[in-house]
């Protein structure tokens, strides 16, 4: 291994060459607190920023092993050190120092969300941090002097500064681990008490505007207050500040199990809090408002999506008997329609595991909802295909066991299905369960049900591996991420935009590189999609996402890389229009 005067040296050496020259410092380097591994030098100042990992024993760093012992705690303790990483290049580096991405330094860090992360890696033995760094140059010639000062300068402050534990307000790190324990300790509580969700008094809903995802300043939000009849009080892993002093518990509301309506007029919060629940299933940073509220790992949010591929799914639990014998048992379409891609939706997430199904009215179909006593009148059930929502809402629950939360502005008829309603008035919640029955009394709702049969199955289904083909040009694997709603799997785009409960572009990034893995690895003809995803899901805690990049190796830069759940990473396979499967067997 090569000493950090060994780097100062060959920087010298190449000031003012052709770029390639800094191919000549990959490699490994000794600093006094440190080892600087450079895994890759992009190809020109315009090209992906280079991958540089920083490895500190924890002689230096001195990371309390308290705060890593189990793997809650070594991931929020991970997200933090990213977190202070970040902040620290933005108070000490330079963005700019030549040409292109010149002067770079990044890590991925992450939103408001917690997620598992390739950017920090704790261990008992050491700390590392994986970074993207623009070597610095000018036109195309290499800046040794910039190099220098970024490498053999910044980066020990960053070590200092973000890394060693004694330089760290201490408190602020406690406490950030024991806020993402304290989420996943209530999380496990979900199923023993009954629950799908629970929202926290105090929590703050709102966020600062639809291009933000940070809170609602305090003097312009809020406050979320549990109706009387669903607060129910958790026990936290960890005390925190009360009225009185430290507790160990939590009063909010508990959404239970079974069909749920959230109600009540336009802009009182019905959608604001169907957003905080999809967005619970993942633990948030303490000051996000949310970080207290927290969802079923399993619920998936569901919407139309007109013009979705869709690969031999059975809709018929929804329709049937289409015009001119089309058949819906394996059904197929380039173009789905709004009724087809939400029936669609549903019975894929179902498929791999889903155990509550988040839906908002504005964002469905209406057609797939409901058809009132009128419409049914008119058209006659021979001549309509769908089976609305509405009458099938209470057999998942009660043959398949999955529960819905629903927003309903516009439709009083699931009054009668509902086993809970909450209305939403000026953002606060109330349980108007018993006022909602009655007023269903009331006001028969004089429609037939239009169940045809019962829900006997969900059919699961293999995918193929030949139809799985991620090159591009002379590479055998190019797998590109444009955005957080954009995979290009070789050829093929993957449209995301309506996957809602994906928040980070390193999610996206990994959902390209597990569609591979899994594709290579797994499907084999024979595993269902659901079968062929826990498998994959039992890889990653056993080998970590670091053996997701397809180029990643031993001791390498894995990319910037973020969990995302096998429910996301089932929608991008779903929407691949290369996609080809088979039916098997149902699951259930």
């Amino acid at each position: 291994m090569r000493r950090v005067e060994d780097l100062r040296r060959i920087l010298s050496v190449i000031d003012g060459r052709g770029y390639k020259a800094y191919k000549g410092i990959q490699g490994s380097y000794e600093f006094p607190a440190f080892t600087l591994y450079v895994d890759h030098v992009q190809g020109d100042p315009f090209a992906s920023p280079s991958k540089v990992r920083v490895r500190v024993s924890q002689v230096v760093a001195g990371l309390p092993d308290s705060l890593f012992h189990d793997p809650v705690r070594c991931l929020a303790l991970e997200d933090f050190l990213a977190r202070k990483v970040h902040a620290t290049i933005r108070r000490l580096v330079r963005d700019r120092r030549g040409t292109g991405k010149s002067g770079l330094i990044a890590i991925d860090a992450g939103g408001q969300e917690v997620l598992e992360r390739t950017a920090v890696v704790v261990t008992p033995q050491w700390v590392e941090m994986r970074l993207s760094v623009g070597f610095p140059a000018a036109g195309r010639r290499v800046l040794g002097d910039q190099a220098e000062k970024m490498l053999c300068h910044e980066l020990p402050q960053i070590v200092d500064s973000s890394v060693v534990w004694e330089n760290q307000p201490q408190q602020g790190g406690e406490g950030f681990v024991a806020c993402v324990e304290n989420q996943e300790h209530i999380r496990r509580q979900l199923d023993a008490l009954g629950l799908i969700a629970f929202v926290a008094d105090g929590s703050i809903l709102p966020r600062e505007s639809g291009a933000s995802d940070c809170p609602l300043p305090p003097d312009r939000a809020i406050p979320f207050r549990a109706p009387d009849a669903l607060r129910i009080t958790m026990e936290l892993a960890n005390s925190i500040p009360g009225a009185s002093g430290p507790v160990n518990f939590l009063s909010g509301m508990g959404i239970p199990q079974g069909v749920t309506l959230i109600v009540g007029g336009g802009y009182h919060g019905k959608s604001t809090l169907l957003r905080a629940l999809e967005r619970g299933v993942y633990p948030h940073i303490s000051g996000d408002g949310r970080e207290y509220v927290v969802t079923c790992p399993d619920a998936v949010k569901i919407r139309a999506e007109d013009g979705r591929r869709v690969e031999q799914v059975d809709i018929s639990p929804f329709i049937d008997e289409l015009p001119y014998g089309r058949p819906t048992s394996a059904f197929c379409s380039d173009d789905a329609s709004g009724s087809t891609s939400q029936a669609a939706n549903i019975i894929e997430a179902i498929e791999v595991g889903a155990r509550v199904l988040l839906l908002d009215e504005d964002t469905s179909a209406t057609n797939f909802m409901v058809r009132d006593a009128r419409m049914q009148a008119l058209v006659r059930k021979e001549h309509e295909p769908i089976t609305p929502f509405l009458d099938r809402v209470r057999e998942f629950y009660g043959q398949l066991g999955i529960s819905t939360v629903l927003v309903m502005g516009g439709c009083g008829d699931y009054f009668d299905v509902a086993d809970t309603v909450i209305m939403m008035r000026d953002y606060l919640p109330y349980e108007v369960t018993t006022k909602a029955k009655a007023v269903a009394q009331s006001y028969p709702t004089k429609r037939r049900a239009e169940t045809a049969s019962p829900i006997a199955q969900i059919t699961a289904r293999v995918p193929l591996q030949e139809s799985f083909d991620p090159s591009r040009g002379r590479r055998a694997v190019k797998i590109n991420v444009k955005s957080k709603d954009l995979i290009l799997f070789g050829r093929e785009p993957i449209a995301l935009n309506f996957v809602e409960q994906l928040v980070d572009l390193s999610q996206t990034r990994a959902i390209g590189y597990a569609i591979h893995l899994a594709a290579k690895r797994f499907m084999d003809g024979h595993l269902t999609l659901h079968e062929v995803l826990v498998a994959l899901e039992q890889f990653l805690n056993c080998h970590g996402l670091d053996a997701l990049d397809p180029f990643h190796k031993d001791e390498r830069h894995p990319g910037a890389l973020a969990r995302p759940r096998r429910y996301e990473i089932a929608a991008a396979i779903n929407r691949l229009r290369t996609l080809r499967m088979r039916q098997r067997k149902s699951l259930r």
